[in-house]
């Protein structure tokens, strides 16, 4: 082995790149490495971290909007400058079509991080993507067991083979053969970053299944969730990472799918008619795609938080919450299994 210590950094929603961490450390353990394992979400940097170049520095986080979460790029930003060997990983959504694992996109992740860490000093030795079990109920359905179990394994046996090549002191450099499609989906990376994850923020709610136990809120990466009115509410910080999701015991957390629709309509059909005619000017004479965009966005990101806020409070009428939780797609079982990968896992001390 060329390395004497695994340091690990994770982010994790519902611990898919915790369970990713597990493996790299049941890896190290087998080869007699030391091996930490750190939570970006609930520790520092220490002085004492990194404290030798015969280190590898593995950093695992889940993919959003074809990038590392805003967190997970904060920490790398704020990382100490360093010379040790980096193996970068992330967690993408996965699903099963019969015995094949369909594979996600790293998008722009990658390379992002990597550029930021070689500016600080570092040897990026892999990249390596793992098909997780996907978890956003908000875009798709969920997982059944049997689908998730079989995701697991699956990926464990491709991925651990890789991981120790990197430990060995090889490359391993998978995510290089996704590179064009990656590239192509670079501009959606961006407009996710810039506007969606603002918008998927507002999407989530809680029924009146909510007995206000505090889970959700104590249980947020990023202390995402207040209470207001006596109902927990998402603010801008939310990360979409679905762990309030998946550990509410009620399963009273839903995503407003009907109400995101009904105010993405009103905003579109009503409200930017009116703003044109007003301005003087349709549409179609704004020919320029991202002017558009940014000018649109920057129009909607405050119209859907003002909606998000009415909503809140109208919720506590039962008609009002009774629409808009049957209007939810996660409210049905076809489409609302959570997942939850803790149980899956051993805890972390940290």
């Amino acid at each position: 082995m060329s390395y004497d210590k695994i340091i690990l950094f994770y982010f994790t929603g519902t611990g898919n790149a915790l369970m990713v961490g597990q493996w790299v450390g049941e890896i190290a353990g087998e080869n007699k490495l030391d091996f930490e394992l750190h939570n970006i979400s609930k520790t520092g940097l220490g002085s004492g971290v990194l404290s030798g170049s015969k280190q590898l520095i593995v950093f695992v986080s889940p993919v959003h909007g074809f990038n590392y979460p805003p967190v997970m790029l904060h920490f790398l930003r704020h990382f100490p400058a360093g010379n040790c060997d980096v193996l970068l990983m992330n967690t993408r959504a996965g699903m099963r079509i019969g015995s094949w694992v369909t594979p996600g996109l790293s998008g722009i992740s990658f390379g992002f991080a990597a550029l930021m860490l070689a500016r600080k000093g570092y040897r990026i030795r892999g990249m390596i993507p793992v098909d997780m079990p996907s978890n956003w109920l908000s875009i798709h359905p969920g997982l059944s067991k049997n689908a998730v179990t079989f995701i697991h394994q699956r990926m464990k046996e491709k991925s651990c083979p890789r991981i120790s090549k990197v430990m060995e002191g090889k490359r391993c450099f998978v995510a290089l053969r996704e590179l064009l499609q990656d590239l192509l989906i670079a501009p959606v990376s961006l407009g996710y970053y810039l506007v969606g994850r603002f918008i998927f923020a507002k999407t989530f709610f809680a029924s009146r299944d909510c007995d206000n136990c505090g889970i959700c809120i104590s249980a947020c990466p990023v202390k995402a969730i207040k209470l207001i009115d006596g109902r927990p509410f998402w603010t801008f910080k939310c990360e979409s990472c679905m762990r309030c999701m998946s550990h509410c015991p009620k399963r009273a957390i839903e995503t407003a799918h009907g109400s995101v629709i009904l105010v993405s309509l009103i905003f579109s059909l009503l409200f930017l008619t009116v703003f044109y005619k007003l301005l003087g000017f349709w549409t179609g004479e704004i020919e320029n795609g991202w002017v558009r965009f940014i000018l649109e966005s920057a129009l909607f990101i405050p119209i859907i938080a003002v909606w998000y806020r009415i909503v809140h409070y109208l919720m506590r009428f039962r008609r009002v919450e009774r629409m808009v939780v049957f209007s939810s797609l996660t409210k049905y079982r076809f489409w609302g299994r959570r997942y939850n990968a803790f149980d899956k896992i051993y805890k972390p001390k940290q």
